[in-house]
């Protein structure tokens, strides 16, 4: 038996009907189209409005799409694992939620919880569950549902972040040279005070005190955020493309998490790459957070070939930051 490693044998996506525009905004806080645009690139986001419906719905629409892309018959499905920063309960999982929802009858289910980086850290995961041997088919879904934690009074974050989830299937095989070829994977810890939700957890429990406040929201010191990012994901691009003999010739796509316009020109300017080789929605989806990697494989599927080289790279609350290096496996359909 040779090596076993982990590929993506296909992608589904889902994001709201609903598109909350800039000029939408404008009405809302005091900003508008120019004053988004010229700092974070995003002109829409969509949003999850029907009452009701959390995260686990639009991971539960993105992974019927994929069993059904893929006709992977759902009893062989070992795991499924959902990445989020916006599970429908404090318990049970989300996860557990989906896994029910779409009656898999054979596949342990959890909840990864790493922000923004909730995919590539994830992908890591799974892949080494793969490795193990015992597991052959894997779900891992990124979603979030971050309008249901954007203060929709504060101008310096509501304009950032929208709704979606994107979900691939992972499959063991042993053919060489294609899968998750390398992770560079870190947690500063220093990130707390830049960016968080005051209440809601077990420091400061839901109270009357904290609603009145307005303490349930994400708040942010943006400027701190995005030197961090930028810093963290260039050089995280740089060295995982060193150790793997990756450079501006042979890399085919970057994959950059979905924050601010800026960021994603920095990491490819780190790398000496051309926009047209980078993954960008954010001006149509805005920061769906751990949904951003996966809804771009989503849309640039159709373009992607086997064997291209691709880096992933992402950065959120902790500070989380990291890069995977992956090979692709199958020519986009």
């Amino acid at each position: 038996m040779g090596k076993i490693n982990a590929i993506i044998t296909g992608i589904g996506g889902y994001v709201p009907d609903y598109v909350l525009t800039n000029e939408e905004l404008s009405r809302m806080v005091d900003t508008n189209d120019e004053w988004i645009m010229t700092r974070v690139g995003i002109k829409e986001r969509r949003i999850l409005t029907e009452e009701g419906l959390g995260t686990s719905y639009m991971a539960r629409k993105a992974a019927k799409q994929l069993i059904k892309k893929t006709g992977v018959n759902p009893d062989e499905i070992d795991a499924l694992i959902v990445a989020t920063s916006t599970s429908d309960y404090h318990f049970p999982s989300t996860a557990s939620i989906v896994i029910g929802k779409l009656g898999l009858k054979n596949a342990m289910a959890y909840d990864f919880w790493a922000a923004c980086c909730g995919f590539i850290y994830s992908l890591d995961v799974a892949t080494a569950m793969i490795q193990s041997g015992r597991y052959k088919k894997i779900i891992l879904i990124g979603a979030d549902k971050m309008s249901s934690a954007t203060d929709y009074k504060d101008r310096s974050t509501c304009p950032l972040f929208g709704d979606g989830a994107g979900a691939v299937l992972l499959e063991a095989t042993e053919e060489e040279g294609v899968g998750l070829m390398d992770s560079y994977l870190r947690t500063d810890g220093m990130g707390l005070p830049f960016l968080h939700m005051k209440a809601g957890g077990s420091v400061s429990p839901a109270s009357h005190f904290t609603v009145d406040h307005r303490m349930h929201f994400t708040y942010q010191e943006g400027r701190t955020v995005f030197r961090y990012a930028v810093t963290n994901m260039s050089a995280d691009c740089e060295l995982i493309a060193q150790r793997n003999g990756l450079n501006k010739d042979n890399i085919q796509w970057i994959i950059p998490h979905q924050a601010n316009m800026r960021i994603i020109e920095a990491v490819a300017k780190r790398l000496e790459l051309p926009m047209e080789q980078v993954m960008v929605n954010i001006e149509h989806f805005g920061n769906t957070s751990a949904a951003t990697i996966p809804l771009a494989l989503w849309e640039y599927e159709p373009k992607l070939r086997k064997g291209d080289n691709i880096i992933m790279t992402a950065f959120g609350a902790g500070f989380v930051h990291g890069a995977n290096y992956v090979r692709w496996a199958y020519d986009g359909k």
